[in-house]
């Protein structure tokens, strides 16, 4: 990793895409649960993918893709995440770094094959994933630059790095470095179904400060709390820092202590694909953030970076985001 600070540096899982259209009938037949992300072996990986219709591949993963948004606004972004020095770590490897992020893990040399996530796109734009997390898996404290994380103004942690063991406790030492600097650390939940996983483990990341900013959608928001939108809203004031909570086309707001302000969701003719809507919505948050912008002014360059993604097929920018920005009088 680069020794140049860095505005905001991600740890998650290195994953390749493998988009597909598809229709609900397929989910039923196959057994998957419509909107949700499923871990699968190396045999149910095979399986689908062979049962796919044609897709397209790209390199993927949350946090990854957060921070490739983040480039594509003119931010320093970099990337921590493990692939195997196979055909897909090599795709996922060049991807990122033609996107303009700073990646520097070491690929694996044994072990599981690179992770591939198997995204079926329905009619409506929801996305069902399945994901073989492979060599993503085993990405460990060893993995963790400490001068870049040291140096970086946020430390973004992905909520389904929380899956394999050796990564938690990369996730925390991560933690333990950027707070040791000073630095804010913020984590995204991911999806509710993870939420659903970890949700005590979630709450004392957060209560024990561990985190200082989170990122959920409403359904992951109200799954933390097992409760309504209004008392989860308010329940999560005390358990962090700082919130920022998207809903969809309700818009987004962000909480800290008392404070809370809104934005409407930014328009877009059709919703294609939701795959990377929050992902993309935390990249504009996040480089607003690290920038100093104001918390509307963050909202607003979230907003526009998820109408951006849900435009089109896939999760990273077809459009300069930058100059959309620009256009639409947002600071960048």
């Amino acid at each position: 990793m680069t020794v140049q600070p860095l505005d905001v540096i991600g740890f998650g899982n290195a994953i390749v895409d493998v988009i597909s259209r598809s229709e609900e009938t397929f989910l039923a037949s196959h057994g998957m649960q419509k909107g949700a992300m499923t871990l699968i072996d190396e045999a149910r990986a095979e399986t689908v993918y062979g049962a796919m219709g044609p897709g397209v591949e790209i390199s993927g993963g949350s946090a990854a893709n957060t921070m490739v948004g983040i480039a594509a606004l003119g931010g320093r972004g970099g990337f921590v995440g493990k692939v195997r020095d196979d055909e897909l770590g090599g795709i996922f490897a060049h991807d990122i770094r033609a996107a303009g992020v700073a990646y520097a893990t070491p690929a694996a040399t044994a072990g599981p094959a690179t992770a591939r996530c198997l995204i079926l796109v329905t009619p409506d734009g929801e996305r069902t994933m399945n994901t073989y997390l492979g060599a993503a898996q085993d990405l460990s404290p060893a993995d963790v630059d400490e001068t870049a994380v040291a140096l970086a103004g946020v430390t973004y942690l992905e909520g389904y790095l929380w899956d394999p063991p050796a990564a938690k406790e990369a996730f925390l030492k991560a933690s333990g470095i950027a707070h040791a600097n000073g630095r804010t650390v913020a984590l995204t939940l991911s999806d509710a179904f993870c939420v659903g996983r970890y949700r005590a483990e979630f709450l004392d990341l957060m209560r024990s400060g561990v985190v200082d900013l989170v990122f959920a959608n409403e359904a992951e928001l109200t799954s933390l709390y097992e409760t309504g939108f209004d008392a989860a809203l308010a329940a999560i004031r005390g358990d962090v820092t700082r919130a920022v909570v998207t809903r969809s086309e309700k818009g987004a707001l962000a909480v800290c202590g008392d404070d809370l302000v809104a934005v409407p969701a930014h328009p877009v003719a059709k919703v294609v694909d939701t795959t990377g809507a929050g992902d993309l919505f935390a990249a504009g948050y996040l480089h607003g953030f690290a920038k100093g912008f104001s918390p509307e002014e963050s909202l607003k360059l979230g907003a526009l970076c998820a109408s951006e993604i849900i435009s089109h097929i896939g999760a990273r920018p077809e459009k300069a985001l930058k100059e959309l920005a620009r256009e639409q009088g947002l600071r960048v």
